[in-house]
């Protein structure tokens, strides 16, 4: 047996964590800290007390709330000049996926200037980076312990920038940040973590045992409790256990990457703005249904994971029950269900398609070999 495993080397799961910091603030080096986020999370009310918490800790607080969605190259270099100006010594990324994918970059570019364009892919960033700290918001992305950001590009394509300098020094998950999400947020997030549990699960290139653990207990908490958070946002118990999945999906998939799922996914996003997990949620089933000849028996021991009765189903049973519980999973979330709804036309598809298709560092690990047909006629089906 042989496998590279890496992840964040110091992860808080602690409730109010964020209002009393002064525990765990005292290990991160540096005075003026520079906290990246989204103007929905200052309007809501959640970034004020922690900032000022921070303070109280003696810390110089800047605070950028420009984040965008989907990050664009152009927001975040103009990130990275504002960490700059403020002459930031330590980068924190607070909330989703795009305010903590943004905030890596920063940290990195700020510290070791480079052409953004030219790290695209895997292992090109140089550093040093910044010192960095990351603050999930949601319990979707695993971004927190994942060496990966994603960014919009000015044609619209989603590029990665993978590198082990984007592990952040410190994670901290907090579920009280996360108890005012609206249940829309709250759902394709959680089917997000849900997807990165499958894909690394099913992980044709580097699935190991250790990202195998991983996804299979962040799959089994996250399909217990997403429907509690669901049912009551103000479960503090169940919001911090979707944080635990998250992050343990985010580190299973950090070391046994997605596949096509997500390689689908990020045209939706690149070209109408769909959120990243409601993406991820409309292409989620027949997707599933595509691999599944190939990930039959993967499928069968996710199936007995969820329901203990499928043990004693064949494995093309129990690999059906599981495609179609997913499905079943999906239509319960409070989202649109088709692509026709968030504004894809069949005059899309060909686009979308040849898109998907570019995204070949997550085709790779697909269990199925993913054709241009195959990718078409999925988007056709979800219309």
């Amino acid at each position: 047996m042989q496998f590279d495993f890496a992840t964040t080397p110091r992860v808080i799961i602690r409730p109010g964590a964020m209002h009393q910091p002064g525990d765990w603030l005292a290990s991160v080096p540096g005075k003026r800290l520079f906290v990246i986020t989204d103007a929905g999370l200052v309007r809501a009310g959640v970034i004020a007390p922690v900032v000022a918490a921070l303070q109280a800790e003696g810390r110089e607080v800047t605070l950028c709330q420009d984040v965008e969605a989907d990050p664009p190259e152009a927001r975040v270099m103009a990130t990275v000049a504002a960490a700059l100006a403020a002459r930031a010594d330590i980068i924190m990324g607070l909330g989703g996926g795009s305010s903590m994918d943004t905030a890596k970059l920063v940290a990195l570019l700020a510290a070791t200037p480079q052409p953004l364009e030219g790290i695209y892919g895997v292992g090109l960033a140089k550093g040093p980076r910044l010192p960095l700290v990351l603050v999930p918001t949601t319990a979707g992305t695993g971004s927190e312990v994942t060496p990966i950001s994603i960014v919009t590009t000015a044609t619209q394509e989603k590029k990665g920038v993978v590198s082990a300098l984007l592990y952040p020094d410190l994670a901290v998950l907090d579920a009280e940040l996360t108890v005012g999400l609206p249940p829309f947020v709250t759902a394709m997030t959680g089917i997000d973590a849900m997807v990165h549990a499958i894909e690394a699960y099913t992980s044709k290139i580097k699935k190991n045992p250790l990202a195998d653990s991983l996804a299979r207990e962040a799959l089994r908490i996250m399909y217990v409790n997403l429907p509690l958070v669901l049912k009551n946002g103000g479960d503090r118990e169940a919001r911090s256990a979707m944080l635990a999945g998250s992050m343990m999906a985010g580190m299973a998939f950090a070391n046994a990457p997605v596949a096509a799922v997500h390689a689908l996914a990020y045209p939706l996003g690149g070209h109408f703005h769909v959120p990243h997990g409601h993406s991820n949620a409309l292409v989620l089933a027949p997707v599933l249904e595509f691999n599944r000849p190939s990930a039959e028996k993967l499928y069968a021991e996710l199936a007995v994971l969820l329901d203990p009765a499928q043990r004693f189903a064949s494995d093309e049973k129990a690999a059906n029950w599981f495609v179609q519980d997913m499905a079943r999973l999906v239509a319960e979330m409070p989202f649109a269900q088709t692509l026709r709804e968030v504004g894809v036309a069949e005059k899309d598809l060909d686009l979308l398609a040849a898109d998907a298709m570019k995204v070949e560092r997550l085709l790779v690990n697909n269990p199925r070999v993913m054709t241009l047909e195959a990718a078409r006629a999925i988007y056709a089906q979800q219309l």
